[in-house]
């Protein structure tokens, strides 16, 4: 068991060195602090958002200190699972009229930083098993969607997302089942359940 045990601290600490390596360290001189914290949101969060993340970063309009992915950069150093946030680098690296800059990192690096820094927090989990569905890499975003689930089995915006995968994968009962579990939880959107009528198997 202990020597189990050394196995798996050693790979963790590996995995950990390369992502911050790669991606940079989560010290920062304002944070990070923490989105699901309660104490944080309320009195942490409000600080940063007034200055880097209001709708127009949100939307990817326009950035409020200079470039849009700026003030995301800002914003996800001092919390780096902010999901509003982590959502927009989705949208804004899958967008169609992407400014990629060597000044900012890759999505990539958004969602390493938000889960070395909040392993256990399924939004995140989601939110990067979203940008590698829309970047067509199937397996790993199943392996996100599917560790989100082991955290938080009941999280219906996960289950429906997860059925759009499927969906895309060809795997329609798998697909079925997992819309179940989203409308029997009160999911509003019909996407997927349109879909799978289109398909014949709703």
């Amino acid at each position: 068991m202990q020597a189990k045990w050394l196995v798996f601290t050693a790979l963790f600490l590996t995995n950990s060195w390369a992502g911050e390596f790669e991606c940079g360290s989560l010290t920062n001189q304002y944070g990070p602090y923490d989105y699901t914290n309660p104490e944080h949101f309320k009195n942490r969060l409000p600080i940063v958002e007034q200055f880097h993340f209001n709708r127009d970063v949100e939307s990817l309009n326009k950035g409020m200190t200079g470039h849009v992915l700026g003030d995301i950069t800002y914003t996800l150093r001092a919390f780096p699972n902010h999901h509003r946030a982590l959502f927009a680098v989705v949208r804004y690296y899958t967008g169609p009229d992407t400014e990629y800059s060597k000044e900012h990192m890759s999505a990539e690096c958004f969602f390493d930083r938000a889960l070395r820094f909040k392993p256990n927090d399924a939004v995140v989990h989601m939110l990067y098993g979203i940008y590698l569905h829309k970047k067509q890499k199937h397996d790993e975003a199943l392996k996100k969607y599917q560790r989100g689930l082991q955290l938080s089995p009941n999280f219906a915006e996960l289950h429906y997302n997860l059925g759009l995968l499927y969906i895309d994968m060809k795997k329609l009962q798998e697909a079925k089942n997992h819309a179940q579990k989203a409308y029997q939880q009160g999911y509003p959107l019909a996407g997927l359940k349109q879909k799978l009528s289109d398909a014949g198997v709703w």
